[in-house]
């Protein structure tokens, strides 16, 4: 029995509800999608819930149960995967946490969570910032792309149950970390003498100086949010017996693919954005097939339109991604397990993730072809109705390398 290889796809929030400005379709139902569709009528198709159903699961929460790890287990908070997309080093039992670079004035209230957006200079902020220490521990603090970042604190006695100092919106106070155990009072206390010593020196920073010469909002102030204690991960290979790489564009999912001993493979244009090069992920893939067995590939904009509530723009990133699957099945060997999915739903008229699943193709070259299209409803004539905890072992099976139970 030939064993095969594999590729999933994740279309980042790509499920949707229907849209007034679609002619209450959803943008999978309203986007021409032709190569999608061609791969659907040869696929076992069906839908999936990223956790469970009606649960609205998060990027990092879905990817891990995707990956077949319970997030109820592993999961403490989504910092410690931002700081792995970052290669920061990380050791067990570090506490690592998302930032914002922002903007705040004398009363410390927020006046940008993003600083205008800041491009540029942000690791010469962190010159002065990055290995200080407080008390018994020491704080690293890494930039991320443009407004973003993460911090790590290690030491003793430290835990992952505190509070966010982002207030998650502007004309608001900045937050003190509060404890939210008995176990987590001096990471609180680490935590808020850390956003204040960070802002006495990022006000009076030369490049933050530059940046209000210019007109710019400085950058004068760091906001840790997503609490999270380091977890293990057992290696996705020990654990499936397939070599496994990812092509992502975003440091979460990158983050968690390192953290389970996936390797990152690095493809130019791949930017997490609108303007991210499907098709250079896609030659990514087709250029390391040789070297594993199982490849993931996330692609963000789906995801980013969702959260804009920009339908069409969603349709737009749709039919790019179309054209992009159209090169990797005309080029894709017949040995392959082709999967293509969402992590969850991001319905463009909500803003924000949903509970709603998602549709799911899986193709072979001996799949029992169930489907006529790939979106939401035309998925419900398949056979597949799963939780992602399960995609693993289909994959597995559909690659001929599933263990028998039994004799």
């Amino acid at each position: 029995m030939e064993k095969r290889k594999a590729v999933l796809i994740i279309l980042d929030g790509v499920g949707d509800r229907a849209n007034p400005q679609l002619n209450y379709k959803t943008p999978l139902q309203y986007a021409r999608t032709p190569n999608l569709d061609n791969i659907a009528r040869k696929s076992v198709v069906g839908l999936m819930d990223s956790i469970a159903p009606g649960i609205r699961a998060g990027s990092d929460t879905s990817h891990l149960n995707i990956l077949g790890y319970d997030p109820y287990r592993v999961y403490t908070g989504r910092g410690p995967f931002e700081a792995a997309g970052l290669d920061m080093d990380l050791e067990p039992g570090d506490i690592a946490f998302r930032c914002n670079f922002a903007t705040v004035d004398d009363d410390m209230v927020v006046i940008d969570r993003r600083a205008g957006r800041i491009k540029e200079g942000t690791d010469e902020l962190l010159k002065d910032i990055d290995r200080m220490v407080i008390e018994d521990v020491k704080i690293f603090v890494k930039p991320g792309v443009e407004h973003r970042a993460a911090l790590v604190l290690r030491g003793p006695g430290l835990s992952p149950e505190v509070s966010d100092v982002d207030p998650h919106d502007t004309g608001l106070k900045i937050h003190d970390a509060k404890p939210l155990s008995a176990e987590a009072e001096k990471t609180a206390r680490i935590l808020n003498e850390f956003v204040k010593r960070a802002h006495e020196i990022l006000k009076e920073h030369p490049v933050n100086k530059k940046r209000e010469k210019e007109g710019k909002k400085p950058a004068n102030i760091i906001l840790p949010r997503g609490a999270g204690m380091v977890p293990h991960l057992k290696s996705f290979t020990e654990k499936n017996g397939l070599k496994a790489a990812c092509v992502v564009g975003t440091p979460l999912i990158r983050g968690i693919c390192k953290l389970a001993g996936i390797t990152p493979i690095e493809v130019p244009g791949a930017t997490g954005g609108y303007d991210t090069d499907m098709v250079a992920k896609m030659d990514a893939v087709l250029e390391n097939l040789r070297d594993y067995d199982f490849i993931l590939v996330n692609i963000k904009a789906t995801d980013i339109a969702g959260h804009d509530m920009q339908p069409l723009k969603k349709v737009e990133v749709i039919e790019r991604i179309d054209e992009a699957i159209g090169h990797l099945s005309e080029n894709i060997p017949d040995n392959v397990v082709l999967i293509l999915t969402a992590d969850h739903s991001t319905p463009c008229t909500v803003g924000d993730h949903s509970g709603d699943p998602v549709p799911i193709m899986i193709y072979a070259s001996d799949t029992r072809r169930e489907g006529e299209a790939f979106n939401e409803i035309s998925v419900l004539r398949g056979s597949l109705r799963i939780l992602a905890s399960d995609l693993i072992d289909i994959v597995k099976n559909h690659t001929n390398r599933a263990e028998k139970f039994g004799a």
